[in-house]
């Protein structure tokens, strides 16, 4: 929520305003259930409609959430869910590791932290673009606070390159006051898959959190990087499902 523009309290939730969409969060629902729940899902829903300009906004809801039919009510309300993910947690180290990469026939990958200068800028456009071609959602980070991001220092953004073009990328964000970072991205491109790509950009981004006294990693997983994960030492904690909002 740090690189919120706006940020209102509904009883339980946060709903936050960012430049590529609205984003509901919060601990937990308090207790809050039937009539009750569904009258918070109304008041958020008329909170983005009529008070912000966002074309959407995301739910962003775990598998641990009570009551247990929290989806339902969601859908219910026009909600619509995305495909379900995997969170998951371990330690840095058993991350940081050397993974060899092949020549790959357009050329060797390069991995390499993004610094801010003047190239910074076409840089995150291009990793932003290859990202929203694997995710596809409309609501990834908009170059504005991608470049906010990078600058302040609040995460680091990491990209593998085969002949100068971005063949996968992601973010390193460090949780403030605790030893968590998250990794965040990093989806291959399709022709790119099976070489380890994403497991080296995951290596170079645990040895970056490593330098900066973190100890711990997170992530949201797909079902294409859980097992990469899960084989470094990584364990599933919950899941995690995004109910969509659309204008």
């Amino acid at each position: 929520m740090a690189r919120a523009h706006d940020v209102v309290r509904s009883g339980p939730l946060l709903c936050a305003v960012f430049d590529h969409g609205g984003f509901v969060s919060y601990r937990d629902l308090g207790g809050v259930e039937g009539d009750d729940l569904d009258r918070l899902v109304e008041r958020t829903i008329a909170h983005y409609r009529d008070d912000t300009d966002v074309e959407q906004f995301e739910w962003k809801s775990r598998g641990h959430d009570l009551p247990a039919d929290l989806g339902d009510r969601l859908v219910a309300h026009g909600l619509v869910p995305e495909p379900m993910e995997t969170v998951m947690i371990g330690e840095a180290s058993r991350l940081a590791v050397d993974v060899p990469l092949d020549e790959t026939p357009a050329g060797p990958v390069v991995v390499r932290r993004i610094v801010p200068g003047p190239d910074a800028e076409a840089d995150l456009t291009r990793m932003l673009a290859a990202q929203e071609s694997i995710f596809g959602t409309g609501r990834g980070p908009s170059i504005h606070s991608s470049m906010a991001e990078l600058e302040s220092g609040d995460s680091e953004f990491w990209i593998a390159e085969v002949g100068g073009d971005v063949v996968c990328g992601g973010r390193l964000t460090p949780v403030p006051g605790t030893e968590f970072a998250g990794i965040w991205g990093g989806s291959t491109l399709p022709e790119f898959r099976g070489r380890g790509i994403y497991r080296a950009l995951v290596a170079a981004r645990a040895a970056s959190a490593l330098e900066r006294g973190i100890r711990f990693i997170h992530s949201d997983c797909t079902d294409m990087s859980r097992p990469i994960l899960e084989r470094s030492g990584l364990r599933a904690v919950t899941t995690t499902t995004p109910y969509v909002w659309s204008r």
